[in-house]
């Protein structure tokens, strides 16, 4: 199979697949998602996103209709099934299926799958970054699919022939469009705390550990949009783009003033993939 849908234990190829057209998710964006890839037809970082889900399905008030051992069992499963070992792997619960009225209609919820191929992105390629004023909701440290912003601001960042658009409230920069942004300093690493204007990222917090185990200062506060221009190195993290360093911001050039840190860090990420990725 090249690729894969579930939908409430219905599998099939995703093009075959249909769902009710009163799916919550298609009026509300009512649901969570989360995402991470596999190689080897082995899920990385897989518990710690099904962590997160559950966590952003407490935070809408969701219950997901098997324990966490009973998803993880069944995605290790479906990915078991496609042909390609490098897969992305998403997963989304919705509210259910109900006429459109705003009010929680008391309904079980769906749970969708959707594998296709895919792999990580090159950790040692540059990418270029522009800036977009965060104007999205505050809430943002849960995985909604309420993404229309975040939509916009990635198209606006492929119009400028970025790869990503980081957000800012004021000065002080949150996240981007699709994964958390990051600088380093006098060899620290820094990065926006885990309140509620950005999303808690598991590669995130792969980072702070990575940094600590390799003897670097790590500290978790909000930083502004001039600290990101002067950094030694702004990079992006996200399930599938590990530790991207930016060379550009709005058309500036940034970073490559830490190289030796930032290929440590990248490095060692590398090095986990493929160590937790590889069959024993």
């Amino acid at each position: 199979m090249r690729n894969l849908g579930y939908y409430n234990g219905k599998i099939g190829l995703i093009e075959e697949m249909s769902v009710p057209m009163n799916d919550r998710a298609g009026y509300f964006g009512d649901g969570i998602y989360d995402a991470t890839y596999s190689r080897n037809h082995i899920i990385y970082a897989l518990d710690e996103h099904i962590e997160r889900f559950f966590n952003s399905a407490r935070l809408v008030g969701m219950e997901v209709p098997m324990s966490r051992e009973a998803l993880a069992e069944l995605l290790c499963d479906l990915v078991r099934r496609v042909d390609d070992g490098e897969q992305f792997v998403y997963w989304q619960l919705t509210r259910g299926t109900a006429p459109r009225n705003h009010a929680f209609p008391g309904v079980p919820p769906n749970l969708w799958v959707m594998l296709k191929p895919a792999s990580v992105k090159d950790t040692y390629a540059p990418v270029q970054l522009i800036t977009a004023e965060d104007t999205r909701f505050y809430h943002c440290n849960i995985k909604t699919l309420n993404l229309l912003p975040n939509v916009l601001a990635a198209q606006r960042a492929e119009a400028a022939g970025a790869q990503e658009s980081v957000f800012h409230r004021g000065d002080r920069v949150t996240e981007c469009a699709h994964s958390n942004v990051h600088i380093i300093r006098d060899e620290t690493f820094i990065t926006a705390p885990t309140d509620n204007l950005i999303l808690p990222g598991i590669a995130r917090a792969h980072l702070i550990r990575t940094a600590r185990a390799l003897g670097y200062a790590v500290e978790e506060r909000p930083f502004t949009v001039s600290e990101m221009m002067d950094a030694d190195e702004v990079m992006i993290s996200s399930a599938g783009s590990f530790c991207l360093a930016a060379t550009e911001i709005d058309g500036k050039p940034v970073g490559g003033k830490s190289p030796v840190m930032l290929r440590r860090l990248q490095d060692a990420l590398v090095e986990d993939w493929l160590s937790k990725t590889t069959p024993k």
